[in-house]
């Protein structure tokens, strides 16, 4: 390119970073339309390169076959997403930045992968009932806008994005698509018949490739459930990645039931049957790797909705060392998981990860000279060396019947997915003082209380005080971003508010959302524990029916700590934030 005119150019403050030009849903409007200028006096005008730096860039540019833009890159001065939003202002175009924005799946399918590919653009939302909201990497390629209307049938409204974006979203949604029936599934036979089956006309194919990419994102976000909402005009998406639900995109009214009723194919189930809830089960494998899928129907008054629990057998951690746990607390709990005998107790809400430290736990002991069986409700993660027996409330193999058929099996250690009423309780504790190593969940909201819970069971306290050893309790809370937390100073008034006895101010972090985060603050999630063994002083609290509190008042003096000190801990290393203890803990509320 020729060298351009410099005479246009003025100093500006300091550059600003071009994230901070772009709303928290990824679009940024341009600030005046027509009135045509160069792409070097918009960026300066923006403030995303100093006037100095582009004025150099321009003298480079010129005794050379590039351009000015192209050189602010090469030498790192500007960022690709600088110069999109550069282009759409030069341009009178919104900026899209695809890393943030919820793309619409359903206004993604109306193109093809190739089509896309080929004019670097995809439609990523509806506008109206006329008009397409089209991403592009260039804006002036009036050939794809013109090929995307006719294909479509719609009005097109262009938006600015990068290169980069643009074909990481065309390959994610090309290759999610990848999402086919496992064979070695329990269910692989049925779902490849009725792939075939949906692909028969031309009008279902797209509903079967729809679902692919929703569960194929839904794995690719990390997200633990995919939900499917039925609303009075639409089908709302949504997926819960690190224990949030966050919407995703909207599937229209007109192909919502055929939406559900795909997936309740995958999953065997009765596609006739709207009025009562079912449930199933499918193994599919998502971009080369295995993924579970539990599939419950939920009828509502506006339709039928779904939601999906999706089981990434890569996902879950096996390691006890990388789940958080304090190295005290962690040396405690492997105390007594490595006992010969006894009962090992872990509490929380649905959620709290209590399952994944057993599984952990497990995984530590799981030698070839100790056989270990389990019984769950679902059998979520398959390891190997290990007897796992699947509840079937259909067949009449219930935790309780299943627990006494296991102790007369001769095994060293027994998990018990979920101690859920008195018989499975009175099974596992006496268990536990017969020589068995017995591992289960109990849902309390704190160690101490878990001994009462078992009492009020109607489970002897002599037994109780006896066969326990150790409960640990947990939650999960969502690490901050490294790339965008932001340090503060929480006084010691704040502290007070959330319940702690606190004599000075302390440092931490708190989120504040970028593109690496998705805008949220935070990015995967750790746990925070407390670690309750069982002493002679809370044996004998236990013989003597104390409450709950009494029970925590001693294991605190003998040196517990606490789940919202395990958090506040978290909140100085810069792991979490405050208010993120505070929702997950409420530790104003609990046991002072």
């Amino acid at each position: 390119m020729a060298a351009e005119s410099t005479a246009h150019l003025r100093a500006v403050p300091a550059a600003v970073e071009a994230p901070s030009l772009v709303g928290a849903n990824g679009m940024r409007a341009p600030s005046r339309r027509g009135a045509p200028r160069s792409l070097t006096e918009v960026i300066v005008e923006l403030g995303l390169c100093s006037r100095e730096r582009v004025l150099e860039a321009i003298q480079v540019a010129g005794g050379g076959n590039t351009t000015a833009d192209r050189v602010l890159l090469e030498r790192g001065w500007i960022s690709p997403e600088g110069v999109a939003i550069a282009t759409a202002e030069r341009h009178g175009l919104d900026y899209v930045d695809l890393s943030v924005f919820n793309v619409d799946m359903a206004a993604a399918q109306l193109v093809s992968s190739q089509v896309a590919k080929r004019h670097e653009a995809l439609p990523i939302a509806t506008v109206g009932d006329h008009a397409l909201l089209v991403a592009m990497a260039d804006p002036a390629n009036v050939h794809a806008v013109d090929d995307i209307a006719i294909l479509t049938g719609y009005q097109i409204r262009v938006a600015v994005t990068t290169h980069e974006d643009i074909a990481n979203v065309i390959t994610r949604f090309a290759g999610v698509g990848d999402v086919v029936a496992d064979p070695s599934g329990d269910r692989g036979g049925g779902v490849e018949a009725a792939v075939v089956e949906l692909h028969e006309t031309a009008d279902d194919a797209p509903v079967v490739r729809l679902v692919h990419q929703l569960v194929g994102q839904a794995v690719e976000q990390g997200a633990s459930d995919l939900h499917l909402t039925p609303d009075a005009e639409e089908l709302r998406v949504r997926f819960r990645v690190d224990g949030v639900l966050r919407d995703v995109a909207t599937v229209p009214r007109r192909v919502a039931a055929g939406v559900v009723s795909r997936m309740k194919i995958m999953a065997e189930l009765d596609i006739a049957e709207r009025r009562v809830p079912q449930d199933g089960r499918v193994g599919l494998t998502v971009d080369g790797h295995r993924v579970d899928l539990r599939v419950v129907t939920v009828p509502t008054v506006r339709g039928e909705g779904v939601v999906m629990r999706i089981l990434d057998k890569q996902a879950v951690v096996m390691d006890l060392g990388e789940l958080g746990m304090a190295e005290a607390e962690l040396a405690r709990f492997r105390r007594c998981y490595t006992l010969s005998h006894g009962a090992v107790l872990v509490t929380g809400p649905t959620g709290s990860g209590k399952s994944t430290t057993l599984y952990a736990a497990l995984a530590n002991v799981n030698t070839p000279d100790k056989h270990i069986i389990t019984i769950e409700d679902p059998v979520e993660y398959e390891i190997d060396g290990i007897t796992q027996i699947q509840v079937n409330a259909r067949a009449g193999l219930q935790f309780s019947t299943g627990l006494r058929a296991i102790v007369r099996a001769d095994p060293d250690v027994i998990m018990v997915g979920e101690i859920r009423d008195r018989e499975t309780a009175q099974v596992a504790i006496e268990a536990a003082l017969t020589g068995h190593l017995v591992l289960s969940t109990l849902h309390t909201n704190d160690a101490a209380t878990s001994i009462t819970r078992l009492i009020e069971m109607g489970i002897e306290p002599f037994l109780v005080a006896s066969a326990l050893d150790c409960v640990v309790a947990q939650r999960l809370v969502r690490v901050l971003c490294p790339h965008c937390k932001r340090r503060v100073i929480l006084p010691m008034a704040t502290l007070r508010e959330y319940g702690y006895s606190a004599a000075y101010d302390v440092e931490g972090y708190e989120p504040v959302g970028c593109k690496h985060c998705g805008g949220s603050g935070y990015r995967g999630r750790t746990g925070i524990y407390e670690v309750m063994t069982i002493s002679p002083e809370m044996r004998a609290l236990a013989l003597e029916r104390r409450s709950s509190d009494e029970i925590l008042e001693m294991a605190v003096l003998q040196g517990m700590h606490r789940l919202k000190d395990d958090g506040l801990d978290k909140v100085k290393q810069g792991r979490t934030s405050m208010a993120e203890i505070a929702r997950v803990v409420n530790a104003g509320s609990e046991h002072e």
